[in-house]
Parts: C-alpha cells; sequence; structure tokens
C-alpha cells in the first residue's frame, strides 16, 4: 500500500522508458548525484525519497519519481554510477593478474568513498550498463587465458566478494568505533587494557598474551592487498591445473 510502481518488486530502472524531460535544474542525473550525497553522509537508512528531495530544493518525492520511477530505481542508478568511477580499459592487457589486480584495487577504493554500497549492492540485480561492461572485462580478461565461462564468472564473483565482504566488516568496525567514541587504535586498546592484562597472566592464551604485549600487523588497506594477491594465486594455480588435466 502506497508504493510506487516497480517497489518491493525485481523491476529493474534499465526497462523502463526513458525520464521525462528535465524540468527547471531537475533531472534523473541531479537525483542520482543527491542520493549518493545522502548515501555517502548518513548510509543507507539515511536513503529515502524524502531525504533526496529535500536535499534537492524545494521538490516532493513524487517529483522524483516521474525520473527513477522508484526508491529500488534509484539504488540502481546510484549502484551503477559509482561503479563508473571504476576505470575498465577498453582491451585486456598482456599481463592478466596485472588488470585483475588493479581492477579490484579500483573497486576497493570506490567502494571505501561510498561504504553504503557494499551494503545495497547484494539487494538488487548488477545489470545497470557500468556493472555489465566491468564484469564482462574480467570475462574477457580470463577468456583469453583459456579460462571457461563458468570459472571466469565464479573467479570474478570471488574477487567481488573479497570486495564487498572487506568493505562491510570495515564498515561494521567503524560503526561500533564510532558508536563507542573510539576515534582512533590507541583508544580502542586503552579501552581493553583490564582485559589484555587477564589474557596477559592466563597460561592457556600464550600467543595471544605475547601479540596483545605488543600488538601490530597489516593496516587494512595491506591486508585487503594480500587477499587479493591469495585469490589471484589461486586462480593461477587452478588454471594451470585444468591445463595440465586437458
Amino acid at each position: 500500500m502506497g508504493e510506487k510502481p516497480g517497489e518491493g518488486s525485481l523491476a529493474l530502472i534499465w526497462t523502463q522508458p526513458p525520464p521525462p524531460p528535465r524540468k527547471r535544474a531537475l533531472g534523473r542525473e541531479e537525483i542520482v548525484r543527491a542520493g549518493i550525497e545522502v548515501a555517502d553522509e548518513g548510509g543507507p537508512d539515511a536513503l529515502t525519497m524524502n531525504a533526496v528531495a529535500q536535499r534537492l530544493g524545494s521538490y516532493t518525492p513524487m517529483a522524483l519519481y516521474r525520473h527513477v520511477v522508484s526508491k529500488d530505481g534509484l539504488v540502481d542508478l546510484m549502484l551503477d554510477a559509482v561503479t563508473a568511477e571504476i576505470a575498465v580499459p577498453d582491451e585486456p592487457g598482456k599481463d592478466w593478474r596485472a588488470d585483475l589486480r588493479q581492477l579490484a584495487m579500483d573497486s576497493w577504493a570506490m567502494a571505501k568513498r561510498h561504504p553504503w554500497f557494499a551494503q545495497l549492492v547484494h539487494t538488487r540485480p548488477p545489470l545497470g550498463p557500468h556493472m555489465l561492461r566491468r564484469t564482462e572485462f574480467v570475462l574477457e580478461l580470463l577468456a583469453r587465458q583459456g579460462v571457461s565461462s563458468n570459472d571466469a564468472l565464479t573467479y570474478a564473483t570471488l574477487l567481488d566478494r573479497h570486495v564487498i565482504g572487506s568493505i562491510l566488516q570495515e564498515a561494521e568496525e567503524h560503526a561500533m568505533r564510532q558508536r563507542y567514541g573510539l576515534t582512533d587504535l590507541r583508544e580502542f586498546v586503552a579501552t581493553i587494557t583490564e582485559l589484555r592484562a587477564q589474557v596477559v597472566s592466563d597460561a592457556r592464551y600464550p600467543r595471544l598474551a605475547a601479540w596483545m604485549a605488543a600488538p601490530g600487523g597489516l593496516s587494512v588497506d595491506e591486508q585487503f592487498e594480500l587477499g587479493l594477491t591469495f585469490l589471484l594465486d589461486g586462480i593461477a594455480s587452478r588454471r594451470k591445473e585444468r591445463r595440465r588435466r586437458s
């Protein structure tokens, strides 16, 4: 009740007729940009048609529906718009690993700029033109290495899950720190001083105690790159094994 056409369903903005002619300064691009700004500042929970309308000025949510059909339509457009920030070469290069690594790193950087992307991308089919172009590039890149379409799509999915999963974890940890007013690692360590003392004095946790006495390790970005290297190594190893068997 009260839903707009396509809202709450799998209706896709990409199959709808083009939006009506622009009235004044309002058009689809302005609406999508405003939606991205709202989500960047407040996350997906802040993304309402009313909030986007207010961001645009003296418009009502109904004025927005004429251009984006529904909130789902707006989300589809937003997801595809930020995907366009990822540089996709016209043709694969000579080094498939370098191409995949660069695409994953650029995707990671985009998702860090727009954390809501990781929270919303799995809620809508990835069928926008920029999303399709990115996926097609990965499939073509791997096909040129003799990888089957099924395996190529599996590898593309695994790479995306590494990006999305890493961003989701980082976003949740950031939200936890914000919730408890912990702005940096030193503040966090100070809050667990008592627990650290208990662990260090407990003979059951010698390895953990040793680490907690002098905590360290890779940064979030470095962890992401290491995980990406593991994935690429796995793809290369599996590719060689399949070629050997055939």
